[in-house]
């Protein structure tokens, strides 16, 4: 765990010093996933910013109170970020360098700094300027159109696809690939995350698919979309959802004599003609027993079947409880650190009580 003095951390990340300026979203996550590897994190927020008690994503780090309206509370974070390895910031283009905060005056005075940019649109292009969310990103970047049913709208997939996959999971990685590069080279550097960037990266391999002829833009016609009969969720009879992912051949041979999918329609896998009635067929089956009968029959098998659980139903899963997969800190359950570490073991702590710039300086000492 992240120790709140700065001095006895745990964790692959111990020792790694880390100035997150605050913001929403994908900022704190990445910081969130930071600290709970062993990150001393320090996040400057305003005086008396309103903090939700439940926000799960500031566990694990100190929060300093400065003014960046005020010339002291400026020269405080600058001293602070003079000390650190990694900066975290996500405002819009230009704020960082009007509060004389920017990467050019910041690696002059830390040569070994790495700066992380996050934003939505980048720092540069014709949509840098302007505010934006998730669904924006992932909507330029053909994520969006591919998601949702076949007669009906594009669905958002949360906030999942662009603020925490393309936005902290990138930042963390790009932050990480810049830390062993300085601590070889001694030279910091910027790291722009882009949401919109790294949602593009994210569908590599369904660009592949397009371009072999696999994958068609018609959302809901294809192997991950919903599209295959053996790939996608099912009612059943208490109106709760089972969901099948049968995509290998032997996989599916179980699926269909476990879930007593016997009649001839089911024989062509692969025979796009078919998944109409193979639907329809699966889904008559499916509404014959509930969920959790379902469960029974299919879990623990190569049926690679599973409830579709609410998240207050989540921590109760026997696989999930076993893997201690959730947390209780200060009465609030939520994800347990992960991935897991065999030789420095993570431990997820909450959020410390405000300190200031100069305690924060002292634990780095």
């Amino acid at each position: 765990m992240a120790n709140m003095t700065g001095s006895t951390s745990k964790g692959p990340l111990a020792g790694l010093r880390v100035v997150e300026f605050a913001g929403i979203g994908p900022g704190p996550y990445a910081a969130m996933l930071l600290a709970d590897m062993g990150a001393d994190v320090v996040r400057i927020d305003r005086p008396g910013a309103t903090r939700r008690a439940n926000d799960v994503t500031l566990r694990g780090r100190r929060i300093v109170p400065l003014d960046l309206k005020q010339q002291a509370d400026i020269a405080a974070a600058r001293d602070l970020v003079d000390r650190a390895e990694v900066l975290i910031e996500g405002f819009r283009p230009g704020v960082m360098e009007r509060l004389g905060l920017g990467p050019e005056e910041a690696l002059a005075r830390n040569p070994r700094l790495v700066y992380g940019r996050m934003t939505g649109w980048g720092q540069s292009g014709p949509l840098a300027p302007w505010a934006g969310h998730d669904i924006d990103y992932i909507a330029i970047t053909g994520a969006l159109a591919a998601i949702g049913p076949q007669q009906g709208k594009p669905v958002p997939p949360l906030n999942l696809v662009g603020d925490f996959g393309g936005g902290s999971l990138y930042l963390v990685t790009g932050i990480l690939a810049a830390v062993m590069s300085a601590r070889a080279t001694g030279q910091g550097q910027v790291v722009d995350c882009a949401i919109s960037d790294c949602v593009v990266h994210m569908l590599s391999m369904f660009h592949g698919m397009l371009a072999s002829g696999t994958w068609s833009t018609a959302r809901g016609t294809n192997l991950l979309d919903g599209g295959a009969p053996y790939y996608t969720t099912y009612e059943c009879a208490d109106g709760k959802h089972i969901a099948v992912g049968a995509l290998e051949p032997q996989f599916y041979a179980t699926l269909r004599a476990k879930a007593g999918l016997t009649g001839p329609e089911f024989d062509e896998q692969r025979d796009k003609a078919q998944w109409p009635d193979q639907h329809a067929r699966a889904a008559a089956i499916f509404r014959t027993k509930t969920r959790d009968e379902w469960a029974a029959i299919l879990e623990g098998s190569d049926a690679c079947a599973a409830p579709v659980l609410t998240m207050t139903e989540a921590p109760a899963h026997p696989h999930l409880k076993a893997r201690d997969a959730f947390v209780t800190i200060d009465g609030v359950v939520q994800s347990a650190p992960a991935p897991r570490f065999s030789g420095t073991p993570t431990e997820a702590g909450p959020a410390s009580p405000a300190v200031s710039a100069a305690e924060a300086i002292t634990g780095w000492a």
